[in-house]
This record gives structure tokens, C-alpha cells and sequence, in this order.
């Protein structure tokens, strides 16, 4: 994850509900100043040794943010400005707009007893509605409920409104999504947490901070980020206004952490954690012998320099002794552990651990995760786009070598598809990439390796630590400490845990590797797309003007390439960009965004759909066997 961003770290994180309504209440005349008003207002922002965080706007107005003791704006109160208009005023609400958005809290949950949990302990960090695919701190995740029979009136209202101003800012795109239109959306997102539609707000902060990143540029900003974020916003909003009753879509509110009884884990590798808002730390994870993953972190404020040292920092789980390296080779047995939905350990007063010995990955229950082919394990989780986040994928490989950015290896069984490794974590100071650039200089050499696999591109994982294949010749040669695995975030590979001599040369092009994705003219619609999201409606509605537009040029290859249906989407969605019907006074006869939101969306979720497809297959073949028509 990027750790470059213009958006301010010495500001307090800022309650979604208190910025929305410092732009409500701005005048009209206020509200079109509040862009140019924002830009650059924190070049002189003050911090005391209290927290308190002062702006000064011109010789008049000074703006105090004040955040209460979890360090977030949570009330209006808590931001005041020293000018006549207050709180009404435009410095307040620049103030406001500068700072980064706050998490929703959880739920409160109900006071432990004596000798049960009293929650998560205190590893401070991001929560994970931004989302990143990589983890941002100690997350109190969603806890399952009963789902409701039936939507209620309020529910329905909440998701009418959100879909109605999230199609608003579809139509605006990132050029004209500032700050007022950011806020409307923060109104109706915390409208639609009230009304118990977590899944709905979880989206609509993505979108804004997604709009946020574009509109300044940052560095490491992805339009077909925003462009998913929009996907799922308009399709949770727009499902639920039309009365679905689909419990995943409703989404479930985040709660502290939960009793797990007596567990018994074992360490399977350890992750550096930096995040962009200034977090810095380690998550270590963790198996059960059921095959049940876990996780214990350890993530605060202190950025690149609090990443690189957390990985030997002692594990502060019920008094356990070890340090996170040694959790991620070793284990712990936990009597009244607390537990998130997603697996994350808290430390709660009545939590007790001591350590077991570590097992090698190739013992059960670790061996498991190299036991089936990876496309299998792919394939799940394609269908649950939500739990791949979070999911480890293991198997063994053969280094190819180094083509551009990719770092490619072929599966070890028949036929195995190539892969392309990526950095986990591209931050120079980490030691990801410059493990994987050893790696790549002994071509030949077998790899059992752990980690994420990216279902946004072809092939790829993005490993987390790597070890030698139990009986091979020419694999790793690892210290008997590191127990046949090395966390590359942290160790930091040598020549000498290299085998000796030259394997047997590997019969690959690598700089002709085809990648199906890439040569699809399914980039012809995904740029249609991202076109409407950057632009907004009418920027697409341009392509839709003139024989050489690029709506129509796109038509053809993918008709060719037999994607009928993706050409006839584009297609719809570029006639409804420029569909603006006039009455006879020249006004527009239909002013609603809502076609054009439907059929950007219809588009959208077919595209992703494809891509999908494609990428779960590039993992089951090799993609120089891919068939014509997918590319």
C-alpha cells in the first residue's frame, strides 16, 4: 500500500455525520468556495501537546480541532472556529473537509462479566471500510445476526436516498465531485447506517475517499479502484430501494470482539502492515487444527518505522511471552480467548495463553493449504470476492524469472498455469521487493510459497512468505530456526539460502508471456467506464458523438471477439450518456440520473463479471493456451 498522500496525517480523523452537516449548513454562496477553501488549508496546522489541532484562515478565523480521547472528531462541538459566521462558516467546514474521514464505531456491546471478555485490546489502528485489500489495523468486524423477513420503510427510504445521490455523483464524475457532492453522500451513508445498512455506508465512504485520492492526485490512486467503489455502491443502494431482502446486501454492523473458548493456534507467517493515514505494524496469522485461520496484530500510529520494528515486538496476548516472530514459528494455547468474526484475537481480561512449539508447513494442518491445486482454491474464492481480502492461498512453484514488475513461476504440477508473484507490500524500506529480486536470479529453483492472490489481475499472488519443497534438490536451503520458512516481509533472503550450481534451464519466452485479461478487448468497455467515473456523464456522453468515437470504435473487436453482450452494453450506456431530452423552452425533460446510473451499472457488473471469468482461468491453464476469444 502507498504510503504517499496529500490528505493530512496531523489532522484528527473526522466523524463522516460532522462533516456532512458543516456543508448542509453552509449558505449556497459558501458551498461553490469550499473546494478552493480546503486545498491547502492545513499548510499551517498547529498540533499542542494536548491533541488540539489549530488552522488559521486569514488574521480572523482560527479553527480548533479537538478530538476526544480515541483521537476522532465524533461531535460538532468538537470543531469551532473563532469567526463571526461560526459554526456555519466556511473555515470550519474546510477544516473539516481537509481532514481524513473516521471509521463508523462499532456497536456497543454489553459489560463483561467477571472473568469474560471485555473486548479487543489495545492495538490501535485503522478499522477496514477503506477498502484496501491489504490489512489496516485491528478490525472489530461484523459479528452475524439474524437477517430481517423484510425491509422496513426506514431501510427503504435510506437506500432510495443513497442511490439517488449516488447516481448524482456518477453523473458528476471525479472532475466535478467535490466537496459538496462528497458530503451528500456522507449524509445519506450515515442515513443508511442508522437505518441499519452497513454494507450501503461501508460503500458510499469508499466512494468518497476514493474521490478524495482522484481529485488530489495522489500518488498510488487507482481509477478502476473508484471505478469498483461506484460498482458496488450504486448496486447495494439499487438493490436494496428496490426492495431485495438478500441479507448480504444489508451487511452487518461491526461489534467488539466475541468469547472463542480455548483455542490452540499455530503460527503460519508473519506481515508488515503500513498503511497511507500513518499506521504502521504486524499481523501475524494463524491456524487451528480444524484448519480455522486466525490472526493476531499489532498496528498503531508510527508509519514505515513502527512497520519494520512490530515484527519483533512481544505479542501482547494474556501474558504470552513470545514476540511476533517467534508467534509466527511457534504457537500459543488461549483459554478464554476473544475473537472478531474475521478471526482477529483480542486480549481481554480473562484471556490466558501459553506457547506451544511451532509446526512446519509441512505438518498438518498447514500442509492442507498446499494440498489442492491453486486454481480450486481460486475458484471459492471468486465466488466470495469479499473473503479474498483476507484469504492465504499456498502452493509449490518453479521460478521462471523476472519479466518487468512480475516475478513469474509456473505451478509445480501437470500443465500448471504460470503465476506472476508481486511485492505484498512495494515499499522500498520493506523487504518484499528485494526478496523477490533474489528469488528471480536463480531460475529453476522450487518455492512453496504463502499468499494473497489479486483477483484484479491475471494470475498474480502476492506472496508473504516462502519455503522449500519437501523433497526437492534444487529449493531453498533455510537456518533451522526460520522452521522451512522465510516471512518476506521480514527475513531477508542471502546467496546462502540459495542451492549451489545451475538448475536445469526453464523453456519459456518470458518476455512474450501472453496475459488474457490484457488482450481482450475488454479494456474497451472498462475504459468506457473509468471514462464516465473521471469525466462524469457528460465526458462519456462525448463518446458517443461522431463515427470515430471511441464508443463506436469498440463495438467491432468486441463483437469479433464474441462479447455480444459487453458490446451491446457499451453501447446502451453511451446512448444514455447522451440522452437529454429538451421540452420546448430548452429545458431538460429529464433531469433524473437514474437510466444512466442503471445502465452504467449493467455494464459494469457484466464487465466484472467477464474479468472474473478470465482471471479464474488463467489460474487452471497455461495462458498461452487461452482460446481465441478471450482475447
Amino acid at each position: 500500500m502507498s504510503t504517499e498522500s496529500t490528505e493530512s496525517t496531523e489532522l484528527p480523523p473526522v466523524a463522516p455525520e460532522v462533516l456532512a452537516e458543516a456543508v448542509e449548513n453552509l449558505t449556497p454562496r459558501l458551498r461553490k468556495k469550499l473546494d478552493a477553501a480546503t486545498e491547502g488549508c492545513t499548510a499551517g496546522a498547529t498540533l499542542a501537546a494536548d491533541g488540539t489541532v489549530t488552522l488559521r484562515f486569514g488574521e480572523d478565523a482560527l479553527v480548533t480541532l479537538n478530538p476526544g480521547p480515541a483521537g476522532t472528531i465524533t461531535t460538532a462541538e468538537q470543531a469551532t472556529c473563532s469567526c463571526l459566521l461560526a459554526p456555519r462558516c466556511l473555515h470550519r467546514a474546510a477544516a473539516l473537509g481537509a481532514a481524513p474521514l473516521a471509521d463508523a464505531p462499532p456497536e456497543p456491546v454489553a459489560a463483561a462479566g467477571p472473568g469474560e471478555p471485555a473486548g479487543p485490546s489495545g492495538s490501535g489502528g485503522p478499522t477496514g471500510s477503506s477498502g484496501s485489500a491489504q490489512p489496516a489495523g485491528p478490525v472489530e468486524a461484523a459479528a452475524p445476526v439474524e437477517p430481517a423477513p423484510a425491509l422496513t420503510a426506514a431501510q427503504l427510504r435510506a437506500a432510495g436516498a443513497l442511490w439517488q445521490v449516488a447516481a448524482e455523483a456518477l453523473a458528476a464524475g471525479v472532475t466535478a465531485g467535490g466537496a459538496v457532492v462528497q458530503a451528500e453522500l456522507l449524509r445519506a451513508a450515515h442515513t443508511a447506517r442508522l437505518a441499519g445498512l452497513q454494507r450501503a455506508e461501508a460503500a458510499a465512504l469508499r466512494v468518497v475517499r476514493g474521490l478524495r485520492a482522484a481529485r488530489e492526485r495522489r500518488a498510488g490512486q487507482r481509477l478502476g479502484e473508484l471505478t469498483g467503489a461506484f460498482r458496488e455502491l450504486l448496486y447495494t443502494a439499487g438493490m436494496l430501494a428496490s426492495g431485495s431482502t438478500d441479507p448480504a446486501l444489508t451487511g452487518t454492523a461491526r461489534r467488539a470482539y466475541a468469547p472463542g473458548g480455548s483455542l490452540q493456534v499455530h503460527g503460519l507467517c508473519r506481515e508488515p502492515v503500513l498503511s497511507a493515514t500513518g499506521y504502521g505494524g504486524v499481523v501475524t496469522h494463524l491456524l487451528a487444527p480444524d484448519g480455522t485461520r486466525y490472526s493476531v496484530s499489532d498496528v498503531r500510529p508510527g508509519g514505515l518505522a513502527r512497520a519494520r520494528g512490530a515484527g519483533s515486538a512481544s505479542v501482547a496476548l494474556g501474558g504470552a511471552t513470545l514476540d511476533h516472530a517467534g508467534l509466527a514459528r511457534g504457537g500459543l494455547r488461549i483459554v478464554g480467548a476473544t475473537v472478531s468474526a474475521e478471526g482477529r484475537l483480542g486480549a481481554g481480561r480473562g484471556v490466558r495463553a501459553t506457547p506451544l512449539p511451532g509446526i512446519a508447513w509441512t505438518e498438518p494442518p498447514a500442509a492442507a493449504l498446499f494440498g489442492r491445486p491453486a486454481a480450486e482454491a481460486v475458484a471459492e474464492l471468486s465466488a466470495d470476492p469479499e473473503g479474498a481480502e483476507t484469504a492465504l492461498l499456498g502452493c509449490d512453484v518453479t521460478v521462471v524469472g523476472a519479466a518487468g514488475e512480475h516475478l513469474l513461476v509456473r505451478e509445480a504440477r501437470p500443465d500448471g498455469p504460470l503465476l506472476r508473484l508481486l511485492p505484498a507490500h512495494p515499499h522500498p524500506e520493506l523487504a518484499h521487493t528485494e526478496n523477490l529480486r533474489r528469488i528471480a536470479a536463480h531460475p529453476g529453483v522450487q518455492l512453496r510459497v504463502l499468499g494473497r492472490p489479486d483477483l484484479d489481475r491475471t494470475a498474480t499472488l502476492r506472496p508473504l512468505a516462502v519455503g522449500p519443497v519437501p523433497g526437492a534438490e534444487y529449493t531453498l536451503r533455510l537456518p533451522e530456526e526460520w522452521l522451512g520458512r522465510a516471512d518476506l516481509g521480514y527475513d531477508r533472503l542471502q546467496g546462502m539460502h540459495f542451492p549451489a550450481g545451475a538448475a536445469a534451464s526453464v523453456p519459456l519466452p518470458v518476455a512474450e508471456v501472453p496475459d488474457p485479461l490484457a488482450d481482450s478487448p475488454l479494456w474497451r468497455v472498462r475504459r468506457l467506464l473509468e471514462t464516465g467515473v473521471a469525466g462524469g456523464r457528460r465526458a462519456l456522453a462525448e463518446t458517443a458523438r461522431g463515427t470515430s468515437s471511441l464508443a463506436a470504435a469498440s463495438y467491432g473487436p468486441l463483437r469479433r471477439a464474441g462479447l455480444t453482450a459487453a458490446a451491446d452494453l457499451a453501447a446502451a450506456l453511451a446512448t444514455e450518456a447522451d440522452r437529454r431530452p429538451r421540452d420546448v423552452f430548452g429545458r431538460l425533460a429529464d433531469p433524473s440520473p437514474d437510466g444512466y446510473a442503471w445502465a452504467w451499472l449493467t455494464a459494469a457488473t457484466h464487465l466484472a463479471a467477464a474479468e472474473r471469468s478470465l482471471i479464474a482461468a488463467s489460474w487452471a491453464a497455461d495462458p498461452s493456451a487461452a482460446t481465441p476469444a478471450a482475447r
